[in-house]
């Protein structure tokens, strides 16, 4: 069983849409919407290789933050929550390693196999990078009210 509280977990098995935080070239906070893939463990993302500044900031600094904030994204849920943790890039084949997550992608967004179709006319969307993400730090609101104080845990160290 997992350490991420059961409504953090729920958010990320509904969730749409994410904002992921990455620390920019200069220091700054750098945000960008991607579709969180949750596992149970670990938060996966994709991300076009092309020209991805945000693969560069993570590939320099693998402290990101995840967020969850938007109801309508989150099939009504009122929790909201951000998710501290470490990011790598696996990258290995541009064209095949994103497929790896492909079973989460396709259960959270059916759509994809629409895209998946049309895979050849959209060749560069497909040459993808994977995110991962190991959870750290996770702060939540249950009731979605930012004005209170969060709920926090955090991982115990894995022996």
């Amino acid at each position: 069983m997992s350490w991420i509280p059961a409504p953090v977990d729920e958010l990320l098995r509904v969730a749409l849409v994410s904002e992921l935080t990455v620390v920019g070239s200069e220091g700054e906070p750098v945000t960008h919407p991607l579709i969180p893939l949750w596992d149970g463990k670990r938060i996966y993302l994709t991300s076009s290789v092309l020209f991805s500044k945000k693969l560069e900031h993570i590939k320099r600094n693998g402290k990101v933050s995840v967020a969850i904030t938007d109801p309508a994204a989150c099939e009504g849920l009122t929790a909201r929550c951000s998710i501290q943790g470490d990011a790598r890039i696996i990258e290995d084949d541009p064209h095949e390693t994103w497929m790896q997550v492909l079973p989460l992608w396709r259960a959270k967004e059916p759509a994809i196999d629409f895209f998946l179709s049309k895979r050849f006319a959209l060749p560069l969307f497909f040459e993808r990078a994977i995110i991962e993400i190991t959870p750290r730090r996770v702060l939540w609101w249950e009731n979605g009210d930012p004005a209170s104080a969060p709920q926090v845990a955090v991982a115990q160290e894995e022996n």
